[in-house]
């Protein structure tokens, strides 16, 4: 047993991988202590004296390829097996050497072989997927490109933003339970071969008792329902879990109200959001038939848009409806205008979960700076303009806890969706106040 022991020895050269360095507390002390170090380094990238939140102030891992050590075509590249190890193991097990002549270089040449099919195996299970039939978005030619303009509307919390996000398969609209989060439209763009389709996320209607828009209603929920006809396509959602529970009366008049009005022009889909949500699938069906009458409709979808179960064959859909025209936008990656209105609804979402009642609608939320530095990090300056000093209190959270909290959610789902480390900057302040 000894002998078996000291041929396994060499495992203990082994070491594990070191823990991830956890993030810290913000604190008021630790702030002013960084806002006084910051001074000697980098002015591209130092904060504002006053940064409420200091992204710099937290030891997140790196964002960057960090996954080439643990790459397991190179770890085993770098695998070598010595077969004394082996002889001396089973000399250990049995008592003697399994083969005593020419056998074991017959067995350690069969070892390598196997070694070499199964780094062969594991390089070609690794590698993309062939992408010979796909068409770049560079090489479609202009008389060959389709496209399709695709409205969504629909009641407030109807979780409009949450589908646009997947289909377009990033964020582009702020999501929160919160109603009227989307204060204006946004364009999300799927370009997929020669196809391309521009979602438009419309602030959510409302109807009145008698059918009509209300009075009070604002300039941009008025903008929705001039702008409906504009589209190719238009996708009118409910939330279909809360139609089993509490039926509303404003829901079912905007769904009919858009189904009676039919036009030839446009072609119209009903679709109910949340379906994982209701546990018996059979009261979906009784949602259907409610609806299936109206002549405005082409069909219906059933669809999770935050959990993306039916969008696919949603978007399959979408696609079939494209007609042959020049596409209405380039179809680059992610350019500066659109990781920049990213960047102000991701934080403007982890506010809207974290401030509540009617604060989060009265601060005024601006991009003050955006800069990339020379090691491909951005640098992302943004401040809370608050009408009053006790909102901006608010904002902050005791020893800064509450702006803390949504910097570090927004800052990692930026470096998420950008693929890169991000310099997130927060500052809350109070508006001035206007002379007489």
């Amino acid at each position: 047993m000894r002998r078996f022991v000291g041929a396994l020895r060499p495992l203990r050269n082994l070491t594990l991988s070191p823990v991830p360095t956890p993030l810290r507390v913000l604190s008021t002390a630790s702030a002013s202590s960084s806002s006084a170090s910051s001074s000697d380094s980098d002015s591209t990238t130092a904060a504002a004296p006053d940064a409420d939140f200091d992204s710099s102030e937290f030891a997140l891992p790196p964002s960057g390829p960090a996954s080439q050590a643990r790459n397991p075509v190179s770890a085993l590249r770098k695998l070598r097996f010595d077969p004394s190890l082996r002889a001396r193991a089973d000399e250990a097990l049995f008592g003697k050497e399994r083969d005593g002549g020419g056998g074991g270089m017959v067995e350690a040449v069969e070892e390598e072989r196997s070694r070499e099919v199964a780094l062969a195996l594991l390089e070609a299970a690794l590698e993309p997927p062939d992408e010979d039939d796909e068409v770049g978005p560079g090489d479609v030619r202009e008389e060959d490109q389709m496209s399709l303009s695709v409205g969504i509307v629909g009641a407030p919390n109807a979780g409009k933003s949450s589908l646009t996000n997947t289909m377009v398969g990033t964020k582009v609209a702020a999501v929160s339970r919160k109603t009227n989060t989307t204060t204006h439209e946004i364009l999300g763009v799927l370009t997929k071969g020669k196809t391309q389709i521009c979602f438009f996320d419309t602030p959510g209607l409302m109807l009145g008792h008698h059918g009509l828009p209300h009075r009070d209603i604002t300039v941009r929920v008025e903008s929705a329902w001039s702008s409906i006809n504009l589209y190719d396509l238009l996708i009118v959602m409910f939330d279909v879990n809360r139609h089993l529970k509490t039926p509303d009366t404003r829901v079912i008049k905007l769904i009919k109200r858009l189904g009676a009005e039919v036009n030839p022009n446009q072609k119209r889909l009903l679709c109910m959001n949340k379906v994982d949500l209701v546990e018996d699938k059979k009261d979906l069906l009784k949602v259907a038939k409610e609806f299936e009458g109206l002549p405005g409709y082409e069909r219906y979808f059933m669809v999770s848009g935050l959990k993306g179960k039916g969008v696919k064959d949603l978007v399959q859909f979408l696609m079939e409806q494209a007609v042959r025209r020049p596409w209405d936008e380039e179809p680059t990656t992610m350019t500066d205008e659109v990781m920049k209105t990213i960047s102000l609804e991701v934080v403007r979402e982890k506010m809207l979960d974290h401030i509540h009642q009617e604060i989060p609608y009265v601060i005024d939320h601006r991009l003050m700076d955006w800069k990339e530095l020379k090691d491909g990090s951005l640098r992302v300056e943004q401040h809370f303009i608050a009408p009053k000093q006790s909102q901006r209190q608010i904002l902050v959270g005791k020893n800064g806890s509450k702006i803390g909290r949504i910097g570090i959610e927004a800052n990692e789902e930026l470096r998420s969706i950008f693929k890169r480390d991000v310099h997130l900057i927060l500052q809350v302040r109070v508006a001035k106040k206007r002379s007489a």
